[in-house]
């Protein structure tokens, strides 16, 4: 595997670190604004939103520069904007740095995403992926927790200072170790409408909304995870922070583990693991009352959902690169951040509504069943088609 590629997740686990720990800077920043935790929460969401439209436009903006060329910008973007957030006393101007944020990780996965077929070739797609997914699964086992230990000792800017180091860091071998010729020769005769046709290919369309569901169903569930275990009767406050390092510790042995083997059995692990994430987050559910078990329910949690959004995330950009080179990335990098925008959303209306956390983990076992019934149809639709070809091959 290229040097490269880890320089890339590295990149991956600054931003992801910077995406996910504001959960736990909210009421710091609040404070030092002097504004409401209702507020303060605009820089989730403005995070989110970044995420979901700076990928599709960072793809037809930037998507014909080298990878070099547009991973160094999008992170020194990146970098800068946390420098500026970690200085501003305004709160209008901290808001527009999550914004812009977003925006420059966005374009950074995007366009890395889409380059790894050139990069590693197509056989390696699903280990490369899993590699820069890693980037994520760290973030949130090290990174978010030690954001959020800085925050409480030195205040929230001492978080951002951090991410804006460890990308400044990353900036020096990734001028150097990242392949100069990421954009694909005669990609510029590709009109941008002519790539959005890919979404006409059903192996891609289905790739995208069983993304979406997957990463909808991931999202809704972590959100109230450290809720569900501060209610388990007998639960210390230690038992939080714990159960959510062991769903991160999980998640980056999914996607370790589905990384070895999606190159090669990628549709098998994404109908396999659909069907299997019903299962696991049904069983999150059940044995939400007990600690013992809601904790080892977490990591297997952690390990299904991360390893099969890894795998369907290869499949999309392996599925779309060939017709869209530049949307490729952007696609698999819309999907999942739609998912975590309506994951928490539905969730939090079935909270409301039940008046128990327990609601988003079932929230999450019915995103997964729709996933898993889409792919079963998918397969069922591609079964015809593959019998006659062997056929008329006999």
């Amino acid at each position: 595997m290229p040097i490269g590629v880890f320089v890339l997740a590295a990149a991956v686990f600054a931003q992801g670190t910077s995406e996910f720990m504001m959960s736990g800077l909210l009421a710091r920043t609040a404070a030092d604004f002097g504004v409401s935790l209702g507020t303060v929460g605009l820089l989730t969401s403005v995070y989110a939103v970044g995420m979901v439209l700076g990928a599709p436009t960072m793809a037809a903006t930037m998507g014909r520069w080298p990878l070099r060329r547009s991973a160094t910008t999008f992170l020194a973007l990146f970098c800068v904007t946390h420098i500026v957030g970690a200085l501003t006393t305004d709160f209008a101007v901290l808001v527009t740095t999550r914004a812009v944020a977003a925006v420059a990780n966005a374009g950074f996965l995007a366009l890395v995403l889409a380059a790894l077929p050139r990069l590693v070739g197509p056989a390696l797609v699903g280990r490369a992926t899993s590699i820069i997914v890693s980037g994520v699964t760290v973030a949130c086992i090290a990174g978010v927790p030690a954001g959020t230990l800085l925050g409480q000792l030195w205040g929230w800017r001492s978080a951002f200072w951090a991410v804006a180091v460890v990308s400044a860091v990353v900036l020096v071998p990734m001028a150097s170790m990242v392949p100069r010729d990421g954009a694909e020769v005669g990609a510029s005769n590709r009109s941008m409408r002519s790539e959005w046709a890919v979404l006409g290919v059903r192996t891609v369309r289905s790739g995208v909304i069983v993304g979406v569901l997957v990463n909808a169903a991931t999202f809704a569930a972590f959100t109230y995870l450290g809720t569900v275990a501060a209610g388990i009767a007998g639960a210390t406050s230690v038992w939080v922070p714990l159960v959510l390092a062991l769903f991160g510790l999980g998640s980056f042995i999914g996607v370790t583990l589905t990384g070895r083997y999606s190159d090669r059995h990628g549709r098998s692990i994404i109908t396999v693991g659909t069907a299997g994430l019903v299962g696991v987050w049904t069983l999150a559910a059940i044995t939400a009352h007990s600690m013992a078990g809601f904790a080892a329910m977490t990591l297997l949690t952690g390990a299904a959902a991360f390893g099969v959004g890894s795998a369907v995330i290869a499949t999309i950009v392996r599925s779309a690169a060939p017709a869209a080179p530049r949307l490729a990335g952007a696609l698999a990098t819309t999907a999942l951040n739609i998912g975590a925008v309506l994951g928490p959303v539905v969730a939090g209306v079935a909270v409301d509504r039940a008046q128990t956390p327990v609601a988003a983990l079932w929230c999450a076992a019915g995103a997964a069943a729709v996933a898993a019934a889409i792919v079963l149809v998918d397969r069922a639709r591609r079964a015809p088609v593959a019998d006659a070809v062997a056929a008329v091959a006999r």
